[in-house]
C-alpha cells in the first residue's frame, strides 16, 4: 500500500475518531461524564424501578460499543504507525481496499472476520 492511500486512511480513521468523541460528549452533555448523567438521568423518584434498569443497560450498551469502537479506530492508527495497516491481524494477507474504504478500522480480511464471527457469534 502506496503513502498516498496510508495517509487517506490516516485522515479518514482521525476523522471517525473525533466524530465519535463528539458524539461522546454530547450524549454526555458535554464535559460531564458519564457517571454523572446517569445520576442526572437515572435520579428521578416518578421513574419505575423496570425502567431504570432498561435504561441502565441500554446506556452501559451504548458506553460498551462506543470504547469498542473508538479502541479499534485507535489500534488502526497504531497499525499505520506501526507500518501493518492494511494487513490482516490474523492471517497476513493484504486486506482489500474496498474493506478498508467501507471500514477503515478492520483488522482482518473479509475470510478472517467470517471466521471470528462464527466461532464469536453476537
Amino acid at each position: 500500500m502506496n503513502s498516498q492511500h496510508i495517509s487517506t486512511y490516516q485522515q479518514q480513521l482521525t476523522a471517525l475518531r473525533a466524530s465519535l468523541l463528539a458524539q461522546i460528549a454530547e450524549q454526555r452533555g458535554g464535559v460531564v461524564s458519564r457517571v454523572e448523567v446517569a445520576a442526572d438521568h437515572f435520579g428521578h423518584p416518578e421513574d419505575s424501578g423496570a425502567q431504570l434498569a432498561s435504561e441502565r443497560e441500554l446506556e452501559f450498551a451504548m458506553g460498551e460499543r462506543e470504547l469498542a469502537e473508538l479502541s479499534a479506530i485507535d489500534a488502526a492508527l497504531a497499525r499505520i504507525n506501526a507500518g501493518n495497516y492494511g494487513e490482516c491481524t490474523d492471517c497476513g494477507a493484504h486486506i482489500a481496499p474496498a474493506r478498508l474504504h467501507a471500514t477503515p478500522e478492520a483488522p482482518r480480511c473479509i475470510h478472517c472476520q467470517e471466521k471470528q464471527e462464527l466461532s464469536h457469534p453476537a
